[in-house]
């Protein structure tokens, strides 16, 4: 049969057609939900607040996080036993996996993509891989004094292809500049304060953020200026005053940045701090349920979300961010571990550990949207990550 000119056109149209809805899609509505005890992601797609599929064999997942690829279509999941793993979420496969530590605690991407590194408790440092092929580039032992060896904590992606982490048992905070990975460059920050248990940068790039366990405060260093040194910011928060037991330490990386304002959960209290990014003097304490664990604010900064430690982890508080009040409480269920925003702010996902549920909340309305089934979930991230400094 001999197919005339408009007759062709016509089936190439439907052809391509066919394979564009059928076999291609982006990445910008994706994400993965870390279902901990089984070792596995659930991907989810947030246009139709579904799941689409399950991905295994990752390893011990009980503290997992995650970074994406700058297209999107990768994930890098940081697991607790040292597992660093290269997951494909268009093929819903896991494509390279190394064991590269005995115990991580999370991971950043550089800025240009090229670069993943990686948090370790044990043996302690940061080891550097090549993101294409999870090849080993670069090896920063966390040594200190008379050659101990630190956990690192509070590992984040900086501009100028450069990480920044802090040293648990040292208290001190290391800049590393990956520009050349065969021969990175350390800028070391010593006596910062005792025990850095996490950190954050702004989403600017500008500021990294140290929480101190033990003693009061917060660690501060500019990355524009580093030589001006670490300063000291709210030093006498809670002098003289009893801590609370700590049943779950906050993490500083969930932190919540609204307006002109940083909001931080308080070690051993059930307050939000509120801090101006002007000159970072405390502007203010918002009393809350219990002791928070992650507090994020949602994008425009409307609204702040506040989850919190045991025994207090079936609720959920939002935080208006013009009256520095609590304006509403949820009751997602027992053992809520994280919360993450759509990119616009239009939706909240709430991971439900104990009730083996993620919920999907209206952040207009509270209303649930959705409701999908997880195999203890904890750690939620949408590819949107992708595209912001620090996550």
């Amino acid at each position: 049969m001999i197919l005339t000119k408009p007759i062709l056109q016509l089936w190439m149209m439907f052809a391509l057609s066919t394979a564009w809805s059928g076999d291609l899609r982006g990445t910008g509505d994706l994400g993965i939900v870390v279902e901990r005890a089984r070792g596995s992601l659930l991907l989810i797609e947030t246009t139709r607040n579904a799941a689409i599929g399950t991905i295994e064999g990752l390893g011990d997942l009980s503290h997992a996080s995650a970074v994406f690829s700058r297209d999107g279509r990768y994930a890098y999941v940081f697991g607790r036993d040292g597992g660093l793993s290269r997951v494909d979420l268009l093929e819903q496969k896991v494509v390279n996996r190394v064991v590269q530590a005995g115990n991580s605690i999370g991971g950043a991407i550089s800025q240009d993509g090229r670069l993943v590194a990686v948090a370790n408790y044990e043996p302690g440092g940061v080891r550097v891989f090549d993101a294409s092929t999870l090849a080993p580039v670069a090896d920063i032992p966390a040594t200190y004094g008379e050659g101990r060896t630190s956990k690192v904590v509070g590992l984040v992606d900086a501009p100028g292809n450069r990480f920044v982490f802090s040293l648990w048992d040292a208290g001190e905070i290391w800049v590393i500049d990956v520009k050349d990975p065969a021969v990175p460059s350390v800028r070391k920050f010593r006596n910062i304060g005792q025990q850095p248990y996490d950190a954050l940068i702004t989403p600017d790039g500008r500021y990294y953020l140290a929480g101190l366990f033990g003693e009061e405060g917060l660690a501060l260093l500019d990355l524009w200026d580093l030589d001006k040194g670490v300063k000291r910011v709210l030093p006498d928060y809670g002098k003289g005053q009893e801590k609370l037991p700590v049943y779950k330490m906050p993490h500083f990386e969930g932190f919540a940045v609204a307006g002109d304002r940083a909001y931080v959960p308080a070690v051993g209290r059930n307050q939000v701090l509120v801090l101006s990014l002007r000159d970072w003097s405390e502007v203010g304490r918002i009393d809350v349920h219990g002791q928070p664990v992650f507090v994020i604010a949602q994008p425009g900064g409307r609204q702040v979300w506040v989850n919190f430690a045991f025994p207090e982890n079936h609720k959920v508080q939002v935080i208006d961010t013009q009256s520095l009040q609590v304006a509403h409480t949820l009751e997602p269920g027992k053992g809520v571990l994280h919360m993450e925003f759509e990119p616009r702010g239009e939706e909240v996902w709430v991971s439900v550990r104990d009730e083996d549920r993620v919920r999907v909340y209206d952040t207009a309305t509270l209303a649930q949207k959705a409701e999908l089934s997880a195999d203890k979930p904890s750690g939620i991230f949408l590819t949107a990550r992708a595209h912001r400094i620090g996550f």
